[in-house]
């Protein structure tokens, strides 16, 4: 499909690569490019050709934020209705794994879509922060959750209450992100993690994201019971015969999602 703020590609077997693309907006999230988005990946999350997804803006921005022009003189009424934080339970909702391959700013509702992915490769010059305490407002797409969880929270507090910016090697210390690599490397970097997360069994690999997923949302008892049943779950699929036929036989296993 074509998309006026955003660029799908494949450009790695397994792979789906999609790049925020309002270079003059800083990439600034608008109801537009979110609707986009969420379509785009779900239409990449119903493609079985498709293992993991990338996400990326460019060497300099990654999302700068929210755009407060569409928002500024809305009403509490009309934010409700429009919902546009609503957008990103659509990409919450994806089935396969999301990178996030992140470079230059990554604020507010930017660093929000960094964080609703799965993992985050991180260039050199990635900043991460929540500002919108600047705007009289707070985060309101996972800003306080999910920070919180990723980097604990008295550094998850000051973020909120008080603008500040975590460098790359700052977010990867404090556990954001999975690595930090060059600018001039790091989406490589992104979609070689893809890829290879890509050649996993896609059953498998479907149900251990969720039951990551369910880690932070479920008690420990009732995690580890949503867990155990994923795994006598994959015993009915043809990859777990195959994966454990391969292993014994000591060759590459051939998946064929089902």
């Amino acid at each position: 499909m074509e998309y006026e703020n955003i660029l799908v590609e494949r450009p790695v077997e397994g792979v789906g690569l999609i790049r925020l693309n309002r270079p003059r907006q800083f990439n600034a999230l608008n109801s537009a490019l979110l609707s986009e988005l969420s379509d785009a990946f779900e239409v990449l999350d119903r493609d079985d050709a498709i293992g993991c997804i990338v996400i990326t803006g460019n060497d300099k921005v990654f999302a700068a934020g929210a755009d407060i022009k569409e928002m500024a003189d809305a009403g509490a009424v009309e934010m409700l209705t429009r919902d546009f934080v609503g957008l990103f339970d659509r990409i919450r909702a994806v089935r396969k794994p999301i990178i996030a391959a992140v470079s230059g700013w990554a604020l507010g509702g930017g660093c929000e879509l960094a964080m609703s992915c799965d993992m985050i490769v991180a260039s050199e010059s990635a900043r991460f922060g929540q500002p919108e305490i600047n705007l009289g407002v707070i985060p309101g797409a996972g800003g306080t959750q999910r920070l919180t969880r990723a980097v604990g929270k008295a550094i998850a507090m000051e973020m909120v209450l008080n603008d500040r910016r975590l460098s790359a090697q700052e977010a990867y210390d404090f556990g954001l992100v999975n690595r930090v690599a060059p600018v001039e490397s790091y989406l490589d970097e992104a979609l070689e993690l893809a890829r290879s997360i890509a050649s996993r069994a896609p059953i498998a690999v479907r149900l251990a994201k969720e039951a990551v997923n369910k880690a932070f949302e479920l008690p420990l008892g009732e995690g580890l019971e949503f867990e155990r049943r994923n795994f006598y779950f994959l015993f009915a699929t043809e990859d777990q015969k195959e994966g454990m036929k391969a292993f014994l036989e000591k060759r590459p296993p051939e998946w064929k999602g089902r």
